[in-house]
């Protein structure tokens, strides 16, 4: 999940690159998607514990999230502690102009 919000360009900050070895890709998934997922590892829930504005349900690390064909369509939201500094308005949505 990080790689393709990295890919549409949103402001992630991502600062480990996917090595579970910091909370800075921290994201909410929906809650309808939070069954759907694979339950967090211990490494990833004591990386998490080191994070701001944890949701006990709903939190994840996206460079976690490995997606497969049955994840297509997944929910989350950035954390405000991985957003990067810079934040335009077409990279916030996704959007382009």
């Amino acid at each position: 999940m990080m790689e393709v919000i990295r890919d549409w360009g949103l402001p992630i900050k991502a600062e480990c690159g996917g090595a579970c070895a910091c909370a800075t890709c921290h994201v909410w998934v929906a809650e309808e998607w939070v069954d759907k997922l694979v339950p967090p590892t211990d490494e990833e829930t004591e990386m998490l514990d080191g994070a701001f504005s944890v949701d006990d349900r709903r939190s994840r690390l996206s460079c976690q999230l490995l997606m497969t064909p049955e994840l297509d369509g997944l929910v989350v939201e950035l954390a405000p502690e991985s957003l990067t500094d810079i934040v335009d308005s077409t990279a916030a949505t996704g959007t382009s102009g």
